[in-house]
């Protein structure tokens, strides 16, 4: 996609195939920090939670374009770099139909002090550091810490760059 820049040896898989794909953005910012957001009360899946942003590849689109339609809708930024892929799971939140997700490492322009959320999905957002990183296991089942371990592995590879 135009303006956007990716890391050498990111491949992103063929979203064609007739599965259900997820694109998770970890967001970066250039003190290494990575932007969270709090899941509305009133949302199916992981109510009330921290998420990274993200969501389904929609029919037609490629991973790299859900990534960056995604990052737009629910920050108002624009997707600038795709620095590293973080994390690949398959998951089901119960409804019979299993996501193949991929997570990557990102920067983003704009202002990000000042993100554009969807208030009827999302409610807060918090820039996670080092320190920060263990108030997003609220909600959770202890053995569900999914979202605060790929949170660290942004961190982790973003102090890396």
């Amino acid at each position: 996609m135009d303006g956007i820049t990716v890391a050498p040896g990111i491949t992103f898989p063929d979203t064609s195939d007739g599965r259900t794909y997820v694109a998770g953005a970890v967001i970066a910012d250039p003190q290494g920090r990575v932007f969270a957001q709090r899941r509305s009360p009133e949302r199916k899946v992981f109510p009330n939670c921290w998420d990274i942003v993200g969501g389904h590849v929609e029919r037609g689109e490629s991973m790299l374009e859900g990534l960056s339609r995604e990052v737009a809708e629910e920050t108002g930024w624009r997707l600038s770099e795709v620095v590293a892929e973080l994390f690949v799971l398959d998951w089901d939140p119960g409804d019979g139909v299993t996501r193949h997700e991929v997570d990557y490492l990102v920067r983003v322009e704009g202002d990000l002090q000042d993100p554009r959320l969807e208030r009827d999905k999302h409610t807060d957002y918090l820039w996670v550091d080092d320190a920060l990183v263990h108030r997003l296991r609220d909600e959770r089942d202890p053995g569900d810490y999914f979202i605060t371990d790929i949170v660290q592995r942004g961190i982790d590879a973003a102090r890396g760059l």
